[in-house]
């Protein structure tokens, strides 16, 4: 049997998504910067994608919506645009978390080399940020707030609408990373009052290389690419149309399925959480109800994840040990340790990310396997051994 449990990595197209991307490409060649009858006819495609992204997170104006490269770089637009753009007027302090995906925390870096200065939150057990610590961070000089929807490692889905009126009320932007979130949680970035929204195409059933940047009417964007007068001048390069309205068909896909799809998923996610929890000293990883419909990420003492992992693929289950964009890296997750997780159980843990193409027989499968290559790895371990025989102490409670 074959289960991909990977999907917080990256997602198949859906048929829709791929059938829209191949009309573009039959039908719709023309630049839509260009002023013939093929450029506007491919113009129109591209503004009913942009108002169709805009409609699904609950935008103001079409025109609010930026379409990059994906995540990564909305995110890195998003966070350069708020530091420079509002450093002259004295707001050289921003603040985020430690759990963020990297595009965030690198980013990060690289403003504190210019001289911002960056609170990095921890959260709390977990996963959850607590809205005080927010409240307790904002100073007069703070210009900016980038703190996730939902987390990409384990899940946790944070108070997006309480640190949104929380921004609002202190005059500070705030901008979240919601690839994880879009089209599997409701968002409507009006009313939790949120001011920068970064989403790819990729984790939601559509093509890789695309994705997009909302930011609100009066949010000054800064280019992070220069050379042309795309995206309203504030993303050169000739505009991927294909790629454009794939997403813009999986978004609505997935939004008018949502809360069917969340049942369905939460249903195979609460079941694998189960099927796992009677393992010994093993540990679910982020908070079990505010969390991802499709994540689980587990802890297991005395092996090591990439090893349960490649074993686990032999049988034909694919998941992760950590973040697709940092997985070969031998350093334990930096979500786990920054929640407090010990580096012993944070080496041990895989995370399974479940989508609507899973079943029931699947997860059945899974289960029976962890326990199996848990148990087999276990046996094997010298660190295992110190644990059992009392020479270590255990880092979870059985």
């Amino acid at each position: 049997m074959r289960v991909y449990a990977d999907n917080a990595a990256t997602t198949y197209m859906s048929e829709a998504a791929k059938a829209k991307f191949i009309e573009c490409l039959d039908n719709y060649n023309g630049n839509p910067n260009s002023l013939h009858s093929d450029g506007q006819r491919t113009q129109e495609v591209l503004d009913e994608a942009r108002q169709t992204v805009a409609d699904c997170i609950g935008a103001a104006r079409a025109n609010e919506i930026y379409f990059t490269s994906g995540g990564s770089e909305a995110d890195n637009q998003a966070l350069i645009s708020a530091a420079r753009g509002l450093a002259p007027n004295g707001k050289k302090h921003l603040i985020t978390t430690n759990i963020e995906h990297h595009a965030i925390l690198h980013t990060m870096r690289k403003l504190e080399g210019e001289g911002f200065e960056v609170t990095y939150l921890a959260p709390q057990a977990n996963g959850i940020v607590d809205i005080k610590d927010v409240e307790d961070a904002i100073r007069e000089d703070t210009a900016l707030v980038s703190i996730m929807f939902a987390n990409n490692e384990m899940g946790a889905v944070q108070p997006i609408a309480e640190i949104g009126a929380l921004c609002k009320s202190k005059g500070v932007l705030f901008h979240t990373d919601a690839v994880q979130a879009v089209a599997h949680l409701p968002i409507d970035v009006q009313a939790m009052n949120i001011d920068m929204l970064s989403m790819s195409a990729h984790k939601i059933h559509g093509p890789k290389g695309i994705g997009a940047l909302y930011a609100r009417n009066g949010v000054r964007l800064l280019n992070v690419i220069e050379g042309g007068a795309q995206e309203r001048g504030k993303r050169a390069g000739t505009i991927n149309v294909p790629a454009i309205a794939s997403m813009a068909v999986a978004l609505k896909e997935g939004c008018d399925h949502m809360e069917e799809n969340m049942a369905y998923v939460r249903k195979l996610r609460d079941r694998l959480i189960e099927g796992l929890k009677d393992i010994p000293y093993s540990q679910l990883n982020g908070d079990p109800v505010k969390r991802l419909p499709g994540n689980v990420n587990y802890s297991f003492e005395g092996v090591e994840g990439e090893s349960l992992l490649l074993h686990l693929d032999m049988y034909g289950i694919e998941c992760s040990s950590g973040s697709a964009c940092t997985s070969e890296s031998l350093d334990p997750s930096h979500v786990l340790t920054g929640m407090g997780v010990p580096v012993e159980a944070a080496h041990g843990s895989l995370r399974f990310s479940l989508d609507i193409d899973n079943t029931e027989e699947q997860i059945d499968y899974i289960i029976e396997k962890v326990h199996s290559v848990v148990e087999r790895y276990r046996g094997m371990s010298p660190y295992w051994e110190d644990l059992e025989t009392g020479k270590r102490e255990h880092c979870i409670p059985e």
